[in-house]
């Protein structure tokens, strides 16, 4: 799923250019992606967009809305068990790697977290939620800036600790 998600997103530049899902489906089984692959990524960009629908990124708090709460910048995010084992210790990290450089707003945190919740593996790979970012930012729009896009990209495994 992680192999057609990474050609989508190289191949639209924003989420709002990708064409419908069905069509979408067309064009990746036209490129090889199994039958299988594309339907987890379709169904997973599905909730994607749903999930970023009427998000709004803002640095400021604002009044509560008629049907609940909006979270403060300065609120602190507590991890149900199950997203905890799902999404593992380097995964939580991350999250709050990103959200301590001020990269990681909280209601794209909560988006990238539903959208881990929904892809495979237990824990998520590392690998996998850096994708997951990536296509948060996708879909809202935004490009990460050149330091956060080069730590989503970087690959770590020819990497000497000093």
């Amino acid at each position: 799923m992680f192999e057609v998600l990474v050609f989508v997103y190289e191949n639209y530049w924003r989420g709002d250019a990708c064409p419908e899902l069905q069509q979408l489906g067309r064009k990746l089984s036209a490129h090889g992606f199994e039958p299988e692959e594309i339907q987890q990524a379709l169904d997973w960009l599905d909730g994607l967009h749903f999930a970023a629908q009427g998000t709004q990124l803002s640095d400021e708090v604002e009044p509560p809305a008629a049907d609940g709460p909006t979270q403060s910048s300065h609120s602190l995010r507590v991890y149900s068990i199950s997203e905890q084992d799902h999404l593992g210790a380097q995964c939580l990290g991350f999250i709050s790697f990103l959200e301590s450089a001020g990269v990681l707003p909280p209601a794209m945190r909560e988006i990238v977290v539903d959208r881990a919740m929904a892809a495979p593996g237990d824990p998520v790979a590392l690998d996998d939620l850096k994708i997951i970012v990536l296509m948060v930012y996708w879909s809202m729009g935004h490009e990460p800036d050149a330091l956060v896009l080069d730590e989503l990209c970087d690959d770590t495994t020819g990497r000497l600790a000093h």
